[in-house]
């Protein structure tokens, strides 16, 4: 190794409950991709509230939270 250390990645999120503001490392958010824009999103539980927060995620979204880490799973729709 040489020494240099990469900054883990950290993302602004908010909470539409108690409508506080804060950072969440990656490990803390949840990424879902589905099928559609309506089935696409990711999720975290407020640090200052506990409420369960799931947010609509665009194609910009995933890319940032795909690039920074964040755990992803991929749904996929059975006949």
């Amino acid at each position: 190794m040489d020494g240099c250390t990469t900054a883990a990645a950290v993302f602004k999120a908010a909470c539409p409950d108690c409508r506080n503001s804060f950072e969440l490392a990656a490990g803390a958010l949840r990424l879902a991709i589905g099928a559609s824009d309506r089935t696409t999103f990711y999720s975290f539980t407020c640090p200052d509230c506990g409420s369960a927060v799931r947010k609509p995620a665009g194609e910009r979204i995933v890319a940032l939270l795909t690039g920074g880490g964040v755990r992803t799973l991929r749904l996929h729709i059975t006949a």
